[in-house]
């Protein structure tokens, strides 16, 4: 059969897909906002969990998605016996799959729902099936209708099936027996509960209260009329789950009020024989959650107990989503503007699955990172900017006195939880991400007052940046910094960031660079703690902090002459001009003297420093960075040239020109390029370079390295992985994307777009990336997206198209429009456009290129929003004063702009 490639069939990106169950490794993720969250397969496979601890099917990856135990499955059995899966999962239909006149399927999907239809000929069946998870609820629905295509009057049997985990996911082997015998099954009248009497932790057994269920119901009310509870009683002895002998037998099974325990459960049960007359149809509703009680349990079943209720809350469900994704692209492409709006969905899945939770993300116990947290900020200023200020305010909680941060993140805002396991790990970008999403939440609302507002640090036993313990903290003393007089010790956000960036600054190497420590972004670099350098992310650092001194010069110009108060230990980290930056044992005894001081508690006191000092002191390191990094670590290769990215942990610079072949990263050219530290003629080298060494089409555009030809062990794990796989050499869209980014901020739009397209392409590019649609986190060696959805790359790919290809961003809360779109990005009529939320207004953002004129030739000749004409700024820049756009109110309104 020809593959059959997703196709796009609305403006709201649903798409329509013909035999899906002819891809391998194809799922899709389901969710609520209150926990709930799911993944299906073509044949409905796949989980459903609320937590690590809390999984109401059996956890799965990637790759035993296609062993059909936790299949969603529904059969019927007609008149003759022949008894079929309507999700195709039956070991008969599994037999025939491929050969000719085999059933037909077809997925239809969008924001949150999930219809597999399925034609079965051997019962004359045709079956559609759709998924979806309320928006409030943690309760999965799958509603199915079947309806007899055939010219006689059909007789079928019905058998609804779900095997029930119930338990962590921790006991998928651990005890996987044992904790089967702390099952307490029941059947109702409308399906099967399942209750463990404890969860199972040697650490410390808990008393159990959550319920796991499977309920059903017909069209008209009617109940199942038998049930198989366990899986022994449903598959039988010798059978299967594609061959279940209750079904293929016709078992009695039994009835309502029975009780099961000690047994693996199954959401198993028969309704009543229905009859289908010829294009007839019968549908019926399966509910599968988990809830805190039997009484909850009823409390669902009481909300969702008929169809009209179903069909009612699917649209609020598809309604929910839409309205969320509030962000719409047009130009020449419809296939990757629709692609863009699950891009733009991308960062709300990760905001409800972490990073644990959909089967290619078969690692971690939940939750997310410290960098998910930032990084998921940046599509919601973009998209939901509302409550988005106070949780900056509450993640500012996480950072340590030290510079460091917490990295166990709790569920909510705010919530850090102290390493329990001693594991103390730094990783050195942490200190990064903070200013990034503060500075463009300052940008996109105006509202600077953040950096004075106060938040608490985060305390717990590691200490001096990971090298120490503080053995004289105890958890009762809380998570929280104090004083020596034992006060809970707050300083503002503008403090928080100046002991994120100066502890960093002093905690150099051998070259006089940023310690690599555990790893940074990559964090497959995790072999060089003793010697490592990163370049890279020195290079990062080297802008944040010019990016720093500006914000604390506009602070200042606001108020000349100003002061602040800072803790007082920040003296022995400021002063730059009665230091040495050349003196790295100086400066690593002056940061080792700054973190003794901070070991235990603060003193609490607070010293008054001028906002123009501060700056002009900031200003000098991000100059000095500058300068060291240009002349020691720049690689110069004639017409070619790159910065070295990294020195392992023998202290040998990583990249150059070696006997194995040439040694490039990507990630050291993105943060010289973005901090400003490569200038315009090294960037052009870089890109030939990069275009060079690291440029692969076929696979997604620019790989993440070359090969090195090497294990290095002296580096991190990445090299011990098949070249081309993840962190060594795939195309990782994160850091690509990144790479567009910086690109577009120097004003290299054609490059930049050249790296989107790539990616975008290669998505869409279903032959290879055999993905539904969405940014995976890289591409494999063959083409293959992998980890799919959940990606920091959604944020960053959605924040580049907005502010930097469309150049719709915000300037100290004003509105700047400033668009570097290529001439093949307008349509046939010469038009491009972004719709969006700015200033709580929705907007239109429409550029008019009639003379189809490419980028750095075309500049703004006019723009207007209705009748009113609006004004240029000394570049050449729109900029709508944000009193302006808000006068527009809850209408919003289009803005058009002329480019001549």
């Amino acid at each position: 059969m020809a593959l059959q490639r997703p196709c796009f069939i609305d403006e709201d990106a649903s798409f329509v897909m013909e035999c899906p169950e002819e891809i391998s490794q194809l799922y899709f993720p389901l969710a609520s906002e209150t926990g709930l969250k799911s993944c299906v397969s073509p044949d409905l496979g796949g989980d459903a969990k609320l937590c690590q601890e809390t999984f109401l099917l059996e956890p799965v990856s990637v790759e035993n998605l296609h062993n059909n135990r936790s299949t969603r499955n529904f059969w019927m059995v007609d008149s003759d016996g022949v008894a079929v899966s309507l999700t195709g999962a039956s070991a008969m239909q599994q037999a025939t799959r491929f050969t000719p006149n085999q059933d037909s399927s077809r997925l239809t999907a969008g924001l949150m729902w999930h219809t597999l239809e399925r034609t079965v000929c051997s019962i004359g069946v045709h079956a559609k099936m759709t998924s979806f998870v309320p928006v409030q609820d943690n309760v999965e629905i799958l509603s199915v209708t079947v309806k007899n295509y055939t010219e006689k009057t059909r007789r079928y049997v019905p058998y609804a099936a779900i095997p029930l985990y119930g338990r962590s996911a921790d006991n998928l082997r651990d005890h996987r027996n044992v904790t089967s015998m702390l099952h307490r099954i029941h059947t109702t009248e409308h399906g099967v509960l399942v209750c463990p009497t404890m969860s199972f932790d040697e650490r410390g057994h808990r008393p159990n209260h959550k319920v796991y269920y499977v309920l059903g119901y017909q069209e008209n009310g009617q109940k199942p009329e038998a049930f198989y509870p366990t899986v022994e009683e449903f598959i039988g002895e010798g059978g299967t789950f594609t061959h279940p002998r209750a079904v293929c037998e016709a078992y009695l099974g039994v009835p309502a009020g029975t009780s099961r325990a000690g047994r693996e459960a199954m959401g198993a049960f028969r309704f009543p024989a229905i009859e289908l007359a010829p294009g007839e149809s019968c549908r019926f509703v399966l509910l599968l959650g988990v809830e805190d009680s039997s009484a909850d349990v009823d409390a669902i079943f009481t909300r969702y107990n008929s169809v009209a209720k179903i069909d009612q809350v699917l649209e609020q469900t598809k309604r929910y989503w839409k309205q969320k994704v509030n962000v719409a692209f047009s130009t020449n492409n419809a296939d990757r503007d629709r692609l863009m709006k699950w891009i733009c969905f991308q960062p709300y899945l990760r905001r409800l699955f972490g990073c644990s939770f959909l089967p290619h993300h078969d690692y971690g116990r939940g939750g997310r990172g410290w960098r998910d947290l930032w990084q998921d900020c940046l599509s919601l200023l973009l998209m939901e900017p509302g409550q988005v200020g106070q949780m900056i305010e509450a993640n500012y909680g996480g950072v340590r006195v030290d510079g460091t941060n917490a990295t166990i993140i709790g569920a909510g805002d705010g919530n850090f939880i102290a390493d329990r396991n001693g594991i103390a790990r730094v990783w050195m970008d942490h200190a990064l991400w903070p200013q990034m999403t503060t500075k463009l939440y300052i940008d996109q609302t105006g509202d600077s007052g953040i950096l004075e507002r106060v938040a608490p640090y985060f305390k717990d036993p590691q200490a001096m940046r990971g090298n120490g313990i503080d053995d004289t903290w105890t958890p009762d003393e809380g998570n929280w910094q104090r004083t020596a007089a034992g006060e809970i010790y707050q300083g503002t956000i503008l403090e928080h960031l100046l002991v994120e960036q100066l502890t960093a600054f002093y905690d150099v190497g051998e070259h006089n660079l940023y310690r690599l420590r555990g790893a940074d972004w990559n964090d497959a670099l995790d072999m060089a703690a003793e010697r490592g350098e990163s370049v890279a992310f020195t290079c990062a650092y080297a802008g944040n902090l010019r990016e720093l001194a500006e914000m604390i010069q506009t602070m200042d110009k606001a108020c000349p002459g100003r002061e602040i108060e800072l803790l007082e230990e920040l003296a022995i980290l400021l002063g730059g001009e009665k230091q040495d930056y050349d003196d790295i044992q100086s400066k690593q005894e002056r940061l080792k003297d700054y973190l003794d001081r901070c070991r235990f508690t603060v003193s609490g006191q607070r010293m008054r420093v001028k906002l123009s000092d501060l700056a002009e002191d900031l200003q000098q390191r991000a100059d000095w960075l500058t300068e060291h990094l240009r002349r020691q670590e720049w690689i110069d290769h004639g017409e070619e040239g790159w910065f070295n990215s990294y020195y392992d942990n023998d202290g040998q610079a990583v990249e150059g020109i070696f006997p194995s072949g040439v040694r490039m990263m990507l990630t050291g050219q993105v943060f010289a390029i973005m901090g400003k530290v490569a200038d315009d003629e090294q960037i052009k080298q870089i890109t030939r370079s990069a275009d060079h060494y690291l440029y692969r089409p076929e696979i997604g555009g620019y790989r993440l390295n070359t090969d090195f030809n090497e294990l290095k062990f002296n580096l991190g794990r990445m090299f011990g992985f098949a070249y081309g796989e993840k962190e060594n050499g795939a195309v990782f869209s994160h850091m690509a994307v990144m790479y567009a980014n910086a690109l577009y901020r120097r004003g290299f739009a054609k490059e930049g777009w050249k790296v989107l397209k790539a990616l975008a392409d290669a998505a869409l590019h279903f032959e290879s990336s055999r993905i539904y649609p969405g940014i995976p986190e890289y591409f494999s060696a063959d083409g293959r997206g992998m980890y799919n959805y959940l990606t920091g790359a959604a944020s960053w790919f959605m924040l580049t198209m907005i502010t930097q290809v469309f150049g719709v961003r915000g300037q100290e809360g004003n509105l700047l429009l400033e668009p570097r779109l290529t001439a093949e990005q307008f349509d046939q009529n010469g038009t491009a456009q972004v719709s969006l939320q700015f200033a709580g207004c929705p907007l239109t953002i429409r550029y008019h290129n009639a003379e189809g004129k490419e980028y750095g030739e075309y500049g703004i000749a006019s723009a207007c929003c209705g009748e009113q004409m609006l004004t240029q700024d000394m570049q050449g820049r729109i900029v709508v004063p944000r009193e302006q756009i808000e006068r527009l109110g809850a209408a919003g309104g289009v803005i058009d702009v002329k480019l001549v």
